[in-house]
């Protein structure tokens, strides 16, 4: 995975919203949608191009924003759009694959891979360092049977609930280091 990460915008809460009302509407089995047409809720999703179809009833367009908006238009409307884009038409790009805009920086190979070298070294720094956390993890932890604190003899309660606490930091740093694993692409 490179090092660099692509921001997209995200739509606002009105435009989130907006997209799942109908979809809960539909789940629900709600009849207030049933009465909306295409047009009108590709103008309430604030569309700037003509709605698709992404499946079934459900329609994709773009906001202002730039964002993608979805909405339910209930079967048996007159203004439905077509459910395949005509031929000679190529599919929509997915955003991950689609170019960079003409404002926006390139980055080349030696500078990506140096980004990527640092990357891979910080992650094996944060492995090794989850290693010792976990190798002192499990000494405190001690099989489930670590002695007793003072205050813990009087009330087993305690005892308990420490054990319980450095249960789960033995758990948290394992989980840590198969993520870390994982993400190096290292046998587990």
């Amino acid at each position: 995975m490179p090092l660099h990460v692509r921001h997209f915008a995200r739509p606002s809460i009105a435009v989130r919203t907006r997209c799942l009302v109908p979809v809960f509407a539909l789940a629900l089995g709600a009849a207030c949608a049933s009465a909306q047409t295409l047009a009108v809720k590709s103008k309430e999703s604030g569309c700037i191009d003509t709605p698709k179809v992404v499946e079934g009833a459900t329609y994709r367009c773009t906001t202002a924003s730039g964002a993608a908006a979805y909405f339910n238009v209930p079967d048996g409307n007159s203004e439905r759009a077509p459910r395949r884009p005509p031929s000679g038409t190529a599919a929509p790009v997915p955003p991950s694959s689609q170019p960079s805009g003409p404002g926006l920086p390139r980055v080349d190979a030696a500078t990506q891979k140096g980004r990527d070298e640092l990357r891979r070294k910080v992650l094996q720094d944060e492995l090794s360092t989850e290693e010792k956390l976990l190798l002192e993890s499990r000494a405190a932890y001690a099989n489930g049977a670590p002695p007793a604190i003072a205050d813990e003899q009087k009330d087993p309660q305690r005892y308990a609930e420490r054990i319980a606490k450095l249960r789960q930091a033995v758990a948290l740093h394992e989980r840590n280091i198969e993520a870390l694993r994982r993400e190096l692409g290292l046998p587990r």
